[in-house]
């Protein structure tokens, strides 16, 4: 838009000047352009329009977590896979659990638990997690033996 007003203020002049020079204004005005100028003019607005969207992006990262909100409201105490894109997860909402199904159209809730089902703050230990920490040279101290 501001291009758009320099480049009509810039044709007014022209034809002012052409005027007064007793020069016919529908015949065109040879003049070498200033490319130098031109490049300069064009790098510095694209430097900074790039600037421009990259302090977006950081402000908006950093405000991100400024929301205000309680994250710890909602837990995702387990995720299951079903098929390529279709999940199970299990969440807790103010002490209860509910069973979500998971889509890519659509979020559907299928169960909600009087009791909790999974203790979310003793994660269950199998036998996989063993062997894997045991592979890494890591001990296994499960706090409960099943």
């Amino acid at each position: 838009m501001r291009a758009l007003v320099w480049l009509s203020l810039c044709a007014l002049s022209l034809s002012a000047r052409a005027q007064e020079a007793g020069v016919d204004p529908d015949q065109p005005v040879t003049r070498a352009p200033d490319t130098l100028a031109t490049m300069v003019s064009l790098g510095l607005g694209l430097a900074a329009v790039i600037a421009i969207i990259y302090g977006c992006a950081w402000l908006i990262r950093r405000m991100n977590g400024m929301t205000g909100m309680n994250n710890n409201a909602i837990k995702v105490v387990s995720v299951m896979a079903i098929g390529a894109r279709e999940r199970l997860a299990l969440i807790e909402v103010g002490g209860q659990q509910i069973l979500l199904g998971i889509t890519p159209s659509a979020i559907r809730t299928l169960h909600v638990f009087d009791e909790p089902v999974v203790d979310s703050a003793n994660p269950p230990s199998g036998d996989f997690a063993r062997r894997l920490q045991g592979m890494i040279g890591k001990s296994w101290n499960p706090s409960h033996k099943e």
